[in-house]
């Protein structure tokens, strides 16, 4: 039996700029952490030759090409294991339309797992590419390759795209004390819509040419909160975020709504120097960035809305279960 666990994460700025479209002529940039929740990936040998997957439904089959869960499917393809196996997949939150980058961590957390059934150490960007591989080119879904290495990598990154395909996700060099500053004043509030970004990230796709204006002021941003992260300015990661906001919400007609809109408007009011949407838009969680001393405030103007305290997550998907190392180590 092999367990994974692989972070979930929030993207603070740049998001939109690691689309395809845009970054292999323009480059992208953002800045990114993992967080400390999770979606867990076990994977079991069976006695029989069926496979097994669990998940929100339970599929038995005995092929391969017969898994309607692509990115099992993909994923038992790219490692080689074809059947007599059990795959279970868990979350701490809900799996689909969060905007914490869950398709990707449960992607590298599958590929993690099936490869170390295999005995195969792979690499945290070995995991990373393989996820974009799979969600990307085989099933061709219409997002960014940001998610898929936070997940495998962890910690809080500044992840640059381009030219071409290439990607350097470099940790952003600070201090556990400025890590702490940085983690004592996030806050993530569910807004209690989840949505399929895939029409969001479509859209936003088809609109690069017209939206490089907006595009490219979301890289500088992010470069300049990254920089601002690296002298201990948690303030520049607020500030860089609002102004982000003003931006991304131009990319799509899905990314915002009159309540976001509200939300964002609230905690600003409130005293946060920053908050926005995560990932593509629409729902999911709403990322603030606030000073300790009005967060009583923040707290008590989205009342409405269910808050998840998070911490920051330094490793990345890990092996936390392999029942053959523990045997013969």
């Amino acid at each position: 039996m092999i367990i994974t666990q692989t972070p979930l994460r929030v993207g603070l700025v740049g998001g939109g700029t690691d689309l395809p479209d845009y970054y292999r002529e323009h480059r992208g940039r953002v800045l990114n952490c993992a967080i400390d929740k999770y979606v867990y990936v076990i994977v079991k040998q069976r006695f029989d030759e069926d496979i097994y997957v669990n998940y929100s439904q339970k599929e038995i089959v005995s092929r391969v090409e017969q898994l309607k869960h692509e990115l099992v499917r993909e994923a038992m393809y790219m490692t080689g294991v074809r059947n007599g196996v059990e795959v279970t997949m868990l979350a701490d939150i809900p799996s689909a339309g969060s905007g914490l980058g869950s398709s990707s961590s449960v992607t590298v957390g599958l590929l993690h797992a099936l490869w170390a059934y295999q005995g195969h150490h792979a690499s945290a960007e070995e995991l990373a590419e393989g996820a974009c591989t799979i969600e990307i080119d085989r099933c061709g879904k219409k997002i960014g390759r940001q998610d898929q290495y936070i997940a495998a990598l962890g910690g809080i990154r500044d992840i640059r795209f381009g030219p071409g395909d290439r990607v350097v996700a470099d940790e952003v060099g600070i201090t556990m004390a400025e890590r702490r500053g940085l983690q004592d004043q996030m806050m993530l509030f569910f807004t209690g819509v989840t949505r399929n970004a895939t029409t969001i990230l479509t859209e936003q796709s088809a609109n690069v040419g017209r939206s490089q204006e907006e595009l490219d002021g979301l890289r500088e941003l992010a470069a300049s909160a990254a920089d601002g992260l690296r002298r201990g300015s948690v303030d520049a990661v607020g500030e860089a975020m609002r102004d982000s906001w003003a931006l991304k919400r131009k990319l799509a007609t899905g990314v915002t709504n009159g309540a976001i809109d509200r939300a964002v408007s609230l905690a600003l009011e409130a005293g946060a120097t920053g908050a926005k949407v995560t990932g593509a838009g629409g729902g999911g969680f709403l990322l603030v960035i606030c000073p300790q001393e009005s967060q009583a405030a923040v707290r008590e103007a989205l009342s409405h809305m269910r808050e998840l305290p998070v911490r920051l997550d330094r490793l990345g998907s890990r092996v936390v279960f392999n029942v053959l190392r523990d045997i013969w180590s």
